[in-house]
């Protein structure tokens, strides 16, 4: 698979971007970020719910009670890069922040088999946070929007490259 970039909507998209993991599998990465040079802080996203499948045609159930219940979140955005459980990128990327989603091993274009909550997701992830850290868009401040479970699951490895952080 070869990944892709364009500029698109205001952002610089970077589609299928290869992560290698400390076993030589690769997992696949979609990175929005703002479209002038420089170094961002991260928000990562890492999990099975296929990072380029929109909310909206993959849940649409929840989509219409979500847009019923909260309105607002159709303001400011087209929507079309929203995804389950992550940030809305058209929204974080104006505000200077680099967006990072990461198909979780076995799930949406990364190969091998899906075991969460494993020994094994929680190595992958501490490389894709590390990984992170070395971009030259990288600010090497990350946060995320599920961060109780990543930092969780985090919390038995050293992470070196970047520290974690909160939206101001």
């Amino acid at each position: 698979m070869e990944a892709k970039k364009e500029i698109r909507d205001g952002m610089r998209i970077d589609w299928d971007v290869a992560i290698p993991m400390d076993d030589g599998v690769v997992l696949r990465a979609d990175i929005f970020r703002p479209t002038a040079e420089g170094r961002y802080p991260v928000i990562l996203s890492y999990g099975p719910y296929a990072k380029g499948l929109a909310f909206q045609e993959g849940y649409k159930g929840l989509w219409d009670r979500l847009v019923k219940a909260a309105p607002e979140v159709l303001e400011g955005s087209s929507n079309k890069y929203q995804n389950w459980e992550l940030v809305d990128p058209e929204k974080w990327v104006l505000d200077g922040y680099a967006c990072l989603r990461v198909d979780s091993r076995g799930a949406g274009h990364s190969p091998g088999y899906l075991d969460v909550w494993c020994e094994r997701e929680t190595q992958d992830l501490y490389n894709c946070v590390e990984w992170a850290g070395t971009q030259s868009w990288s600010s090497q401040r990350w946060s995320s929007p599920a961060s109780r479970s990543i930092r969780f699951t985090l919390s038995t490895v050293p992470i070196s490259t970047i520290r974690a952080v909160t939206r101001p």
